[in-house]
């Protein structure tokens, strides 16, 4: 039996952080993490060369850049991005995202950097 019956209320997770580019572990399954994140402006280039990831937009509008084009999700919309290609999350105005990853990823892949941040848990 699951650890807990009470189900994630996206909204309620949602409404507990206003930080940009921070990513809230509210779930695990398996060994996948599923985060929200709030994004306004740009991200830094970056890729996983051990792992897909995959991008869901909850609220707003999201462009993910890649060398070849770029691939723009609105509010309901995924994408994901396939392990070790290079791209860049941009979002002009605040969006709401859900990501799914496995437990340990980076947010900032191979880049590194002053945005890397481990996921905080919200509860």
């Amino acid at each position: 039996m699951s650890e807990s019956v009470v189900p994630v209320n996206l909204a309620d997770k949602l409404s507990q952080f206003s930080e940009l580019w921070s990513q809230k572990k509210v779930a695990v399954l398996n060994d996948y993490e599923v985060k929200l994140a709030k994004l306004k402006g740009e991200f830094v280039w970056h890729s996983h060369e051990d792992t897909d990831e995959l991008f869901l937009v909850i609220s707003g509008r999201l462009t993910i850049q890649l060398r070849d084009g770029d691939v723009v999700l609105e509010p309901g919309e995924l994408f994901v991005v396939p392990r070790g290609v290079e791209h860049c999350p941009v979002a002009d105005e605040e969006t709401a995202i859900m990501l799914f990853e496995p437990a340990g990823t980076l947010n900032t892949g191979d880049a590194g950097g002053p945005m890397t941040r481990p996921p905080e848990t919200i509860s």
